[in-house]
């Protein structure tokens, strides 16, 4: 609201402001032959006015603000929405009036109603931010960064705003109050994530995983930025496909009890076995082809062709008896893709590959210093497996692959939202394509996942990937 105030101050108000339209007479011209325009440019600092009461309102409800800055606030914010809402009210009602019927008369009732809101309202909005700073830093929900700005942006506040008392050239008092309002957008946002952070901090997997890249640790803010995420949300994801060549499936039976702690808030494990002591946790590595917008057609071929890994477990939603997986970590080679899928996507924790490579017998994932898994697999053909790990929840090796294969639902959950997010992809993979694997492989990142477990493989050579839609099940 504060940004959209200041957009309506510079496209519809300013022309009629003291400082902002030049000499008297136009500025009075401006204001009796536009008056709707006028009223409309108003409208914003009076939905601002409601935002500032409404932050009021929050801090004092929330149990984690101290009570006594977040009731001073609260009596602060009430007297400085009188004062300037009063004055907006009369600048709109007779302060047009008067700009079209007697602009001397104006000029007298504009000094007026400019103290009303520039100088005595603005004030005590400053007091009141003065007390939004005092109840996140008595809270611990702060840091240095926001020190930093609060002392310039309300040092700078307040000068605009004491400069009607002392008069201040007009036009000082417009370009202070621009700076500052554009500078209150920057204090907002490094506020939201404080907040977010608290609410939501970083976890050792998932979405809330810390994101560092293997390289460029300059982007680390975007990749991590609570704010971006919650923009992200506004956007409605649209179908993606690729022609997914080399893929190759990595997979471990393993204790159903060391997957547990990976299982987000709102969904169970899949268990396996007689006992359902036993859980699958699987990684797949695969080139993209030609990976973009469903809409673009035959131009995707122009698109990027990168190297992903999807590290995933089996889940179930207990509310609705949806199945999927969910996957504990993603990463790719694309910087440009992983920032997209960490701030678009609800279900993808995507993570930076400094380098990678998957053939039919070969994965590299290299994590560099940045936060990606790693693995290091050399492989090649089996004959279909009559024994192995697996044969501990599966009769055969058809029946392992109807489980592990047909995975086309991705699931995550938002507790704080009280909701499920299901992504919904075909893929259509026939057993027949899979191709069994056996070989080495080391990867310092599944080990932490499954322990001393044994690894068994397959490839599917060749897949065409489809992400359908993005669905919402409340609880």
């Amino acid at each position: 609201m504060h940004g959209l105030g200041i957009l309506s101050m510079a496209l519809l108000l300013l022309p009629g402001m003291p400082g902002g339209g030049g000499i008297d007479e136009v500025r009075i011209h401006y204001i009796g032959n536009h008056p709707w325009i006028w009223r409309l440019g108003w409208f914003p600092w009076q939905l601002t006015a409601i935002s500032d009461f409404a932050i009021a309102i929050a801090l004092l409800r929330t149990k984690w603000i101290p009570k006594l800055p977040a009731v001073l606030t609260l009596i602060v914010t009430i007297f400085a929405i009188f004062f300037d809402q009063m004055g907006q009210v009369a600048w709109i009602t007779r302060g047009i009036h008067l700009a079209q019927s007697d602009p001397l008369a104006y000029l007298a009732f504009e000094k007026r109603i400019f103290l009303w809101t520039a100088a005595w309202g603005a004030t005590l909005y400053c007091i009141g931010a003065l007390g939004w700073t005092w109840c996140f830093a008595a809270a611990g929900t702060w840091n240095r960064g926001l020190t930093v700005l609060s002392i310039f942006l309300w040092s700078l506040f307040f000068a605009v705003c004491l400069g009607p008392f002392f008069r201040m050239n007009p036009q000082l008092v417009a370009v202070g109050n621009g700076l500052g309002f554009i500078l209150l957008q920057v204090w907002f946002i490094l506020v939201f994530e404080a907040v977010q952070r608290r609410s939501r901090p970083d976890a050792s997997h998932g979405r809330q995983k810390a994101w560092h890249h293997p390289d460029l640790k300059i982007l680390d803010g975007i990749g991590n930025s609570r704010f971006l995420r919650k923009c992200g949300e506004l956007v409605s994801p649209f179908p993606l496909m690729s022609n997914i060549t080399n893929v190759i499936y990595v997979n471990y039976l393993v204790e159903a009890a060391r997957l547990e702690p990976f299982v987000p808030d709102g969904l169970e494990l899949q268990r396996l076995g007689r006992e359902n002591k036993h859980a699958l946790f699987t990684f797949l590595t695969f080139q993209h082809g030609g990976f973009g917008p469903r809409f673009l057609g035959p131009l995707r071929r122009f698109c990027p062709s990168p190297v992903q890994t999807n590290w995933r477990i089996h889940v179930r939603d207990p509310r609705t008896g949806s199945e999927g997986i969910y996957f504990i970590t993603n990463a790719i080679t694309s910087t440009v893709h992983a920032l997209a899928a960490r701030i678009l996507s609800e279900g993808m924790p995507m993570h930076v590959l400094r380098n990678a490579e998957v053939t039919a017998n070969r994965v590299s994932l290299d994590a560099g210093n940045g936060s990606a898994p790693d693995c290091e697999a050399s492989l090649h053909p089996a004959t279909v497996p009559q024994d192995g790990p697996w044969r501990s929840c599966f009769e055969n090796w058809r029946d392992f692959l109807a489980y592990a294969v047909p995975q086309d639902r991705a699931m995550s959950t938002q507790p704080w939202r009280s909701r499920v997010t299901r992504q919904e992809i075909h893929l259509g993979i026939p057993f027949d394509d899979c191709e069994p694997l056996e070989g080495e492989i080391q990867s310092r990142a599944a080990c932490e996942i499954v322990g001393e477990a044994k690894p068994f493989c397959f490839l599917v050579p060749r897949v065409t990937f489809l992400f359908e839609r993005e669905e919402y099940d409340h609880w």
